[in-house]
């Protein structure tokens, strides 16, 4: 513990995400753990239990005015509407579910990227976990490695030991110069991808009967390193000019109304 008595580190603007919550047990403990790491910004996106019952508050314990000011959120883009970078997590393999990041390697990029704008990571169902289009809206996907004979971690406890990874982070980036780096917007990130999915499907290049296969792929290697706004309006630029050359050749066009922005 004594690497971690250092120099007080600035409040980072990471924002934890439950997806659905069922247990307010859960819900109360991860409130606690927040506490313990000086995390303030929780967000339920359509929780399945009262998260502020006596159960939930049973556990929060001192956090209990963290969990007061939760906030409740119908959908996973709501609540991610202002964070400019967002880390899913995850334990299921298999399509669309690869190229997963280490906790440690995480917690570095959301200290790395935090410093600039706000940040998230998002925690699935107890039962079921995110669904591949909710980890659509993640630029990375973080798995925790366990065995194999009991791969699956509580809910309360995964997210202690990722917030735990994103403290010591912290602490060891303290003494480091705070970044210059600026990230696009979520909404500006999916506007650009909307575009790109008109236009490549205008040219042939996507399979309209399953468009986001090719997509995700793409989402996966354009966010593994977070977009500027510059980045965002070179590749919306790309896409205006692929409008461009499939109305010249008589193909259906993409609408581009959001390339003037």
């Amino acid at each position: 513990m004594s690497d971690l008595a250092g120099p007080v580190v600035a409040p980072l603007p990471l924002v934890v995400v439950l997806v659905e919550p069922q247990g307010p047990l859960n819900i109360g403990s991860i409130c606690r753990a927040m506490g313990n790491f000086g995390f303030q910004d929780l967000r339920l996106v359509r929780p399945q239990t009262d998260h502020l019952g006596e159960q939930a508050r049973l556990m929060a314990v001192k956090a209990a005015p963290l969990l007061e000011r939760a906030r409740v959120c119908t959908s996973l883009a709501e609540a991610l509407a202002d964070c400019h970078y967002a880390i899913g997590t995850t334990r299921r393999f298999g399509r669309y579910r690869e190229d997963f990041i280490h906790p440690r390697d995480a917690a570095g990029q959301l200290v790395e990227l935090g410093a600039v704008a706000p940040v998230a990571l998002v925690f699935g169902r107890e039962d079921r976990g995110l669904l591949t289009e909710e980890l659509d809206l993640c630029q990375r996907l973080l798995t925790i490695p366990t065995r194999d004979a009991l791969p699956s971690m509580n809910l309360a406890q995964a997210v202690s030991l990722c917030l735990y990874e994103v403290s010591c982070a912290q602490h060891a980036a303290a003494a480091a110069p705070a970044g210059g780096r600026k990230l696009a917007g979520s909404d500006q990130v999916e506007a650009m991808f909307d575009h790109m999915r008109r236009s490549l499907l205008a040219i042939g290049y996507l399979d309209p009967q399953n468009p986001d296969h090719i997509l995700r792929g793409y989402r996966r290697m354009l966010g593994r390193s977070g977009l500027s706004p510059r980045d965002v309006r070179i590749l919306q630029g790309l896409w205006s000019k692929l409008d461009w050359l499939a109305g010249q050749a008589g193909l259906a066009p993409a609408d581009t109304e959001e390339n003037n922005t």
